[in-house]
């Protein structure tokens, strides 16, 4: 990765705060990251070894990730594979492509590299990779109007090699060319053990070459920024973008911006870049924040109630929620009137279906986003539900 010199940046204490506002619904998504996932993504990531690329290590690492994204629900089809060489080994970017709703051509991209050199690479970027997989988990079924790409590179640490063959080979070579709306590259954030982690780099396009594409990621950073106050615990640290994933995006004339650590380990491209050496409360924090960031860039559905219902339904209430065990159904007056109540999931499958109770058993549902769909007389009203 890179080393920068945080002389040269600027302290930001949610100075945009008044920019945007919270929305509490991309807040319910943030609010389910997973401590103890982001402590097992790192911890597998470090036991794979060495990942040089193109060494067997690197090429267990592709299939690691691949599993997982198979475990949270993408198809083969959205799974796809970018290959080139170095030297004579091969190796692989991996992309995971979520279609919007509205925009399906046009992509918010979320990239990071998975290749490490001399170390294991917990932080460089085992941090990165487990903010971006706890990412794709929480938002596979949370629709978005703008498409999602979910990429992992290899050969960044031999010079952005993955990322520069995507955007010639990928990017470039697709007819018309590929519409991206915004590159977010997050690359070392897993802070200094032992440190207090409460702020995050957050990265802009402040190079010459080009120049016309400064401007745009000016703002999407400074929404980055703000996204980072509104949906965790994190301050923000503005500056440069340079020598990650993103650039040779960046020379494409394409819109970037990033996540770095703000506290820089000494410990990145050694053997010492170890889970031992890194904060997961940290990278469990920015996991949130960058959470609602993509939301708000790739514009999620806000899952506000759903209500189709005349006035005899409106005191319908469904709590508690969130929920884990059970739900608790206040249904109208008219308590002898047969009524039903289904559980769906944001893609649309049925999860649960009763009738004419009260007390909803969910305590096997998967942690996530519902709608719950009551009716009774011809009528129904829809309602949101958080599993926690």
């Amino acid at each position: 990765m890179k080393m920068k010199n945080l002389l040269f940046s600027v302290l930001f204490l949610g100075f945009f705060a008044n920019s945007q506002t919270f929305n509490q619904d991309y807040a319910n998504v943030a609010n389910l990251v997973s401590q103890t996932n982001i402590n097992t993504y790192l911890q597998d990531f470090e036991a794979l070894g060495v990942k040089t690329t193109g060494s067997i290590a690197n090429n267990n690492a592709y299939n690691w990730l691949r599993n997982k994204y198979l475990f949270f629900g993408y198809s083969e089809t959205e799974i796809t594979k970018d290959s080139f060489n170095y030297g004579a080994q091969s190796t692989s970017n991996i992309i995971v492509t979520k279609t919007g709703t509205k925009y399906p051509n046009t992509y918010i991209i979320v990239c990071g590299h998975y290749d490490t050199i001399t170390g294991t690479g917990a932080n460089d970027n085992g941090s990165g990779i487990s903010v971006i997989l706890e990412l794709a988990r929480l938002l596979k079924n949370v629709p978005t109007e703008y498409s999602i790409k979910f990429i992992n590179f290899s050969g960044e640490e031999q010079g952005l090699l993955g990322s520069a063959h995507y955007v010639s080979n990928v990017v470039n070579a697709t007819s018309p060319k590929m519409s991206i709306r915004l590159v977010l590259n997050i690359d070392e954030v897993g802070g200094i053990k032992g440190q207090t982690n409460d702020t995050i780099t957050c990265e802009r396009d402040e190079s010459n070459n080009p120049s016309s594409n400064n401007s745009a990621s000016n703002t999407f950073t400074q929404q980055l920024m703000n996204c980072v106050t509104l949906y965790s615990n994190l301050k923000t640290n503005l500056s440069y973008a340079y020598a990650s994933d993103y650039m040779p995006f960046q020379s494409n004339g394409e819109i970037i911006t990033g996540l770095f650590e703000y506290n820089e380990t000494p410990y990145a491209h050694t053997v010492n870049d170890t889970y031992s050496n890194v904060d997961p409360v940290y990278i469990y924090n920015i996991a949130k924040a960058t959470t609602g960031a993509v939301q708000h860039f790739a514009i999620a559905s806000q899952m506000l109630s759903l209500d189709t219902a005349k006035e005899a339904l409106k005191n319908f209430k469904v709590s508690p929620n969130p929920a884990k065990d059970y739900l608790q159904l206040e249904i109208p007056s008219n308590k002898n009137q047969k009524f039903s109540f289904m559980i769906t999931s944001l893609e649309g499958k049925t999860v649960s279906k009763t009738e004419n109770q009260i007390r909803i058993d969910i305590s096997k549902l998967p942690k996530g986003v519902y709608l719950g769909t009551f009716k009774m007389d011809n009528q129904q009203i829809t309602k949101k539900i958080i599993v926690e």
